[in-house]
């Protein structure tokens, strides 16, 4: 059974289940393929065809194969047969990924040896896959599963990988962000939290955190550059609702994230700085949400002995209570997307939205640097003011199992923007009808009361703090064309609500936020568009 040297396509007829099979590593694609091939000779691929790319094999392991007996006569022919397994990749349904392995028998050991040793030296090439990992574990979040999540679903095949890793259980609040600050993170190739959106949002604000401190930039300037960090972050899910890994992987489901972190997946992200008076209160990657979405998580917060049950509940009471509130806000349009928050074009792994739309932003910010294009505080900024039911701002689609395609189902990972969605006040029915497009397929912001913007800044103050906080009127608003209108009155009106920074509650009735242009890197390559299952198993 012949084979070519490893720079040409490597071929051999192999046994793959008790099957004959021809077998075909192309360096030049970095792809495995396997097919029947009962006759003499290696025969051509048919529909029943596997293949498996390079860079989503796990490992390659030679196989033990004394004391294993084989029934088959096909095996009789092999005095001693040479085995090696290749672990991989293989898609399951719903973006699911799950751990296979395929055998691959051999009549001579130096065929075998050669097949490890071209597949090993093809994987040694793959450096973005990390070597070494800092590990978070929130045993608290969601059910309290996270250590146990870990240690069955994660740990085998980081330690398959040949990834080492240091780990923490985290056993406060904040204690991962403390870390982040505190140790020499140059002998990571990533960090990985295991838990749910909050230690997500944990491990986000050290990273970037400290990445800014090491490079002298004051977070605290709402126009600060910030700098991205050369760590990707990794998330196992382990919490109630996972919809930064929903998002941008497809599912919550924690095999298929440590495959995505095993074989290096990098996504760049954006992220959004809040600032109030020039002083830093969080940074948001999913939703930011004043009203409905505000009061939701404060009133959340003081049923904690609920458990999950108290989203439902103070979701329940939210709607009931039906408050609007008066103010203003005032935004940039994202001029430099090649998308709209209603195209229908959802981000997707690969995204050519993303990609060009950094693209125009970078040229974009070139032409104000060297003054060929106005800079951002001429730039010409809209404002819409009335009393609102909701305020949200989403960097993603904040998809989650109970709305699958979430709030904003065309909002893009990374192209420097945030859809702005403003819902006025309404009718009880009518805002019931707007919730429950977010569990169909239905356009949500077709409402006359929902008005939805591609921004990359904005700024909120609730009305009652309009006249006594003047830092965030500055920006010459004389030039602002308002766009306001008169509805009937049908809602409360109430003073001031809390914003919903990612799970957390913010106080401040005004603020200015900003999204920086992917800033982080997750390990994971953002949802792909639905194919079949792989059957290479």
């Amino acid at each position: 059974m012949g084979a070519t040297g490893a720079a040409e396509p490597l071929r051999s007829v192999l046994w793959v289940k008790q099957q004959r099979c021809a077998v075909s590593l192309e360096p030049a694609r970095a792809l495995l393929r396997w097919w029947r091939s009962p006759g003499p000779g290696a025969g051509a691929p048919g529909a029943d065809a596997c293949s498996v790319p390079v860079s989503e094999i796990i490992a390659i392991e030679e196989t033990d194969v004394h004391g294993k007996h084989h029934s088959s006569g096909k095996w009789q022919k092999m005095e001693k047969p040479y085995a090696f397994t290749v672990h991989c990749v293989k898609r399951a349904r719903r973006h699911r990924w799950k751990w296979a392995q395929v055998t691959f028998w051999c009549p001579e050991e130096q065929l075998c040896h050669l097949w490890l040793q071209t597949l090993r030296e093809m994987l040694k090439k793959l450096t973005c896959r990390p070597k070494h990992l800092l590990v978070f574990i929130n045993p608290f979040g969601g059910k309290g599963q996270g250590k146990r999540i870990y240690e069955r679903k994660v740990a085998p095949l980081f330690t398959l990988a040949s990834i080492t890793t240091d780990i923490i259980v985290t056993e406060h609040a904040n204690q991962a962000k403390e870390t982040l600050y505190e140790i020499n993170m140059e002998k990571y190739d990533g960090i990985v939290c295991v838990g749910g959106d909050g230690m997500f949002s944990e491990v986000l604000h050290g990273l970037i955190g400290r990445t800014q401190r090491s490079a002298g930039v004051d977070q605290n300037h709402p126009r600060a550059v910030l700098v991205p960090s050369s760590l990707r972050i990794g998330i196992i899910p382990a919490g109630s609702t996972d919809c930064v890994c929903y998002s941008t992987v497809g599912t919550s489901d924690a095999e298929t994230s440590a495959l995505h972190i095993v074989v290096g997946d990098s996504l760049a992200m954006d992220v959004s700085s809040v600032h109030h008076n020039s002083t830093l209160l969080r940074y948001s990657v999913s939703l930011l949400g004043y009203g409905f979405y505000g009061d939701i998580i404060k009133d959340s917060e003081k049923k904690r002995w609920l458990g999950l049950a108290r989203y439902d509940f103070s979701g329940l009471k939210t709607f009931l209570s039906h408050h609007c509130y008066e103010g203003t806000v005032s935004f940039l349009p994202a001029q430099h997307t090649v998308g709209s928050p209603r195209d229908g074009k959802p981000c997707r792994a690969g995204c050519f939205v993303c990609r060009q739309s950094r693209q125009q932003l970078e040229d974009e910010q070139k032409k104000a640097l060297y003054g060929l294009e106005a800079a951002e505080d001429v730039e010409e900024w809209q404002v819409v003011c009335g009393k609102f039911l909701a305020i949200n701002a989403t960097n993603m689609s904040c998809a989650c199992r109970r709305s699958p395609r979430g709030l904003s189902p065309a909002a893009h990972l990374g192209d420097g923007s945030s859809d702005l969605i403003l819902i006025r006040k309404c009718s009880r029915f009518n805002f019931l009808r707007f919730l429950i497009r977010h569990t169909n397929q239905q356009d949500q912001f077709d409402f006359t009361f929902v008005e939805v913007y591609r921004v990359k800044k904005f700024q909120f103050t609730s009305k009652h703090v309009e006249d006594e906080d003047s830092d965030l009127k500055e920006g010459g608003k004389k030039r602002f064309g308002h766009i306001c209108s008169s509805h009937p009155s049908c809602c409360c009106a109430v003073s001031s609500s809390s914003w919903n920074c990612d799970g957390e509650v913010l106080h401040s009735p005004a603020i200015e936020v900003r999204v920086h242009c992917q800033l982080v890197r997750l390990f994971a390559r953002g949802i792909e568009e639905t194919a079949k299952p792989d059957s290479h198993s």
